[in-house]
């Protein structure tokens, strides 16, 4: 019987953490004759009197001006714009170096992204194909394939459930099912230790703390121009909720290689002590 290799799953949010700003930015709203500040004001903006989740609130605001601009919100278009999308240092090459040192170490590593962003415009991105599943928002599409209303909306405790879905090897957005079902730990193909959760923010405040919390890490990325997502970083730490911060470098040599790579390392290591001790085990007498 092939003797098989423990899998850890780096799971990532993306705006902010694998690019330098809202993915929204890199051609969504100038198409539609905004800018960044106008957009994200008025998708702030609750009706009076109203409660307003500002996940739906920002989806809705595209359809809405994308309307007023006259630009089709179709699957194709979201794709076009994706491709515009840029990426911090090291991020395009960082998943085929972290996967060679992980397959010459005994481990198999796999990429999930983790987002209150649109999945289409993910989907557009360079990097997009090294995802096993990209689990983030995305739009209902009407017969003439034009994006009509919200299909999934992911705010910061909805990020949550997507950690057990790839714990348990689910890649069905929509499984309600089979999520809920009792499992055993090592039964599952990647338990939570074996997950490294990347963020920079507060949407991914509940999804960090519950990874450190059942024996994996969690990273808050920041970058050294950006004092607020410095400042929320180091408060993470402060406050436990996190197990590392690093600059947001994705190069070989980096703080994220440095500690990821000793992450895999200690997986492996965890992984054949844990074989050797169930070996030893049954000559117990």
């Amino acid at each position: 019987m092939t003797r098989k290799i423990p899998t850890v799953a780096l799971i990532y949010d993306f705006d902010g953490t694998l690019s330098p700003g809202n993915m929204q930015e890199f051609g969504f709203i100038q198409a539609i004759g905004k800018t960044p500040k106008e957009f994200w004001e008025l998708s702030n903006v609750n009706p009076e009197g109203q409660e307003v989740n500002h996940i739906l609130s920002y989806m809705k605001l595209m359809i809405d001006e994308a309307r007023k601009a006259g630009v089709a919100l179709t699957r194709e278009s979201f794709v076009s714009f994706g491709r515009d999308i840029k990426l911090l240092d090291g991020v395009k090459e960082w998943f085929s170096i972290i996967n060679q040192y992980g397959k010459e170490h005994g481990v198999k590593v796999e990429h999930y992204i983790n987002s209150s962003g649109l999945t289409e415009l993910i989907e557009g991105s360079s990097i997009a194909h090294e995802f096993k599943k990209i689990f983030a928002c995305s739009f209902w599409y009407d017969e003439n394939g034009i994006a009509v209303w919200p299909a999934v909306a992911v705010d910061y405790t909805g990020k949550t459930q997507f950690l057990f879905k790839i714990a348990k090897g689910i890649t069905d957005i929509s499984d309600n099912t089979k999520v809920n079902e009792s499992r055993p730990e090592e039964d599952k193909p990647i338990p939570f230790p074996h997950m490294i959760y990347f963020g920079d923010g507060e949407t991914d405040i509940p999804c960090m703390k519950i990874v450190k919390m059942f024996g994996g890490n969690s990273i808050a990325v920041y970058r050294d121009s950006n004092e607020k997502q410095k400042r929320t970083a180091h408060q993470l730490l402060r406050q436990d909720r996190v197990n590392f911060i690093c600059r947001a470098d994705y190069t070989i040599g980096g703080e994220i290689y440095k500690v990821v790579t000793t992450i895999i390392d200690k997986v492996k290591a965890q992984d054949n002590f844990t074989r050797l001790q169930r070996k030893k085990g049954n000559y117990v007498r």
